[in-house]
């Protein structure tokens, strides 16, 4: 499918600043140039490229008092097609990918409030027969925001939202209200003209009730982003580096912070670490090639003098999904 350079900015626009509007459609028309029946020709048929995974909400899941953690493990043969079905099975899973390491199988877990990670990590995996497991939770978050600028004329600044203290989130008190349109919203946003007003009256208020909610939410930072994923392999984006570095304590909110400020950089975590694995600093890297992933880290443990590194790509995804929170 060949993208023009309006599909690319509706991209853009979808990634980073969806209209939370009555007819979100018509007012994202406005801002390209098109009418509303264009937008929603042109979304249809970028989501059949499968050039857009979805349209929803990012939720911050620690606000909502979900746990999550980063899992690696190390599985051979026959043992790795059925870990991945068992773990792309589960709800609470969003990432799963195969990466060129020892520990060749990553993914990320999240769960209520009531559930142990422990627990839950070992009825996951209790059937497969891995050499490895272990749990990397975050112990300070420097960057949650992934943004494929698929329009190389924007002045657009949305790519880059850190938290520069690492600060991890706490859970939130919701209103019934506002649990109501948590729950209600957290589905892909169906291509009609007011697409929120069938979401508004199943949760028992009118749409400006329910848009305002989604307002507040948003600026609270409940919900991180409301907007589409796009398929970074898709968009041209076709190598991902999970970077990990063992940074000294007194550097690690000085390199968290150089390395959420890069535009290549989506997520950025210092991690808990344990015998297997000594690396506390991760951040994924994207670019058009390995070589362009390869340049970054490079020169980012450079400026920083960092020897001890690994850059582990993606060799398959196995899911990719957003999770689904119910409070």
């Amino acid at each position: 499918m060949h993208l023009d350079s309006t599909d690319r900015k509706l991209l853009n626009l979808m990634q980073a600043e969806f209209p939370l509007t009555g007819e979100p459609y018509a007012d994202l028309g406005l801002r390209v140039g098109i009418d509303e029946d264009e937008v929603l020709r042109r979304i249809g048929q970028l989501k059949t490229g499968r050039f857009i995974r979805q349209i929803s909400p990012i939720m911050d899941a620690r606000s909502l008092g979900y746990q999550s953690t980063l899992v690696a493990m190390r599985v051979v043969g026959t043992e790795l097609d059925k870990a991945e079905r068992l773990i792309a099975e589960h709800p609470g899973v969003s990432h799963g990918y195969e990466r060129d390491h020892h520990f060749n199988l990553w993914f990320t877990l999240s769960i209520p409030p009531a559930a142990d990670i422990t627990s839950e990590l070992a009825k996951l995996t209790g059937s497969i027969k891995a050499e490895a497991i272990f749990a990397l939770p975050a112990l300070k978050v420097f960057k949650l925001r992934t943004f494929f600028d698929m329009d190389e004329d924007s002045q657009s600044a949305a790519d880059t939202v850190t938290q520069s203290d690492g600060v991890l989130s706490q859970q939130i008190d919701l209103s019934r209200s506002e649990r109501r349109v948590i729950n209600e919203l957290q589905q892909d946003l169906p291509l009609i003209a007011a697409p929120f007003t069938a979401m508004a009256a199943h949760s028992g208020m009118d749409v400006t009730d329910f848009l305002a909610q989604c307002q507040s939410l948003l600026g609270r930072g409940i919900i991180r982003r409301f907007g589409a994923a796009v398929n970074h392999h898709q968009a041209g984006f076709t190598a991902n580096a999970m970077t990990c570095w063992v940074v000294p304590p007194d550097m690690v909110d000085a390199v968290g912070q150089k390395l959420a400020a890069l535009a290549e950089v989506s997520h950025c975590y210092e991690r808990q670490t344990n015998p297997l694995w000594q690396y506390n600093i991760f951040a994924m890297v994207h670019g058009q090639s390995r070589e362009v992933c390869q340049q970054v880290v490079s020169q980012v443990s450079q400026q920083n003098d960092l020897t001890d590194y690994l850059e582990l790509f993606s060799t398959k995804e196995f899911k990719k999904a957003r999770v689904k929170y119910l409070v």
